[in-house]
């Protein structure tokens, strides 16, 4: 089922960053982004789906607002990360379709979402669920 997002989530959202994203994190930064950023609801979108059986987090999506001077307001997709447990089971598409459903609410345009050259399973997962891939670029990061 989903949900929004709590604190308690932290953990398990941390080994699900780390084992499908490969983003390894400490729970403390976890704890600061989730408390930090889903009281930002205006720029934040936060969907969690929860295991009706365990009530364990086994998928998230985060999404902000994406504006620029060249575009319509849209949704970016932060992450979208299901346990691999539970791959091929439509979470995924659940949670995008909840999204999607919130990105026309708000009035935005579209959802947009960057995914990593290598990562071929989600591409052929955003091209199914009705994404196209409209550019390659490389992304280049300075940490200060």
């Amino acid at each position: 089922m989903l949900r929004k997002i709590r604190l308690s989530d932290a953990e398990r959202i941390r080994k699900i960053n780390i084992e499908e994203l490969g983003y390894e994190v400490s729970i403390d930064l976890v704890n600061q982004q989730i408390k930090k950023l889903s009281n930002d609801s205006t720029h934040h979108y936060f969907s969690v789906y929860e295991d009706e059986e365990t009530a364990n987090t086994i998928g998230y999506v985060h999404a902000e607002i994406y504006e620029s001077l060249y575009a319509e307001p849209m949704f970016n997709v932060m992450a979208l990360a299901v346990d691999k447990d539970h791959h091929k089971k439509g979470i995924g598409k659940v949670l995008m379709q909840a999204l999607e459903k919130e990105a026309l609410l708000r009035g935005l345009t579209g959802v947009r979402l960057n995914s990593g050259e290598v990562r071929t399973e989600a591409h052929k997962f955003y091209e199914h669920i009705g994404y196209e891939s409209n550019k390659y670029q490389k992304r280049f990061v300075k940490f200060l």
